[in-house]
């Protein structure tokens, strides 16, 4: 890793372009191999940025309320945790979930995700 790579840029651009529901500028951040993960389960639940991009703009993009709230968010060398406070989900019992993003980042983008619901 060189001293201008920024893992931290990758992942706070990815949560803006979240909130104003940017899908090309959200994928943007992702590498094209990119695997997804919801914790406790040790298989991914998304592979590829085209299957990224397909979940996102069908499932969370077209939440007209969609918002996430950065929390608190800790770097450890090419890994982001990003505490988030996620609203506007419909179908969703709570109005606001918790959640937990770890992001690990390579040159090229955001190459795998881990999800943890408070939900």
């Amino acid at each position: 890793m060189t001293d201008t790579f920024n893992p931290e840029g990758f992942a706070q651009r990815q949560l803006d372009a979240y909130n104003a529901r940017d899908i090309d500028g959200f994928i943007r951040e992702y590498t094209e191999d990119v695997i997804v993960y919801r914790l406790p389960n040790s298989e991914p639940i998304l592979v590829g940025k085209a299957a990224f991009a397909t979940h996102y703009r069908d499932n969370r993009f077209n939440q007209p309320n969609l918002h996430a709230e950065l929390v608190n968010r800790m770097v450890f060398g090419n890994k982001v945790v990003d505490h988030e406070r996620v609203s506007g989900i419909s179908g969703l019992s709570n109005e606001l979930v918790d959640v937990a993003a770890i992001y690990e980042v390579s040159l090229d983008g955001i190459s795998k995700v881990w999800f943890v619901s408070g939900e």
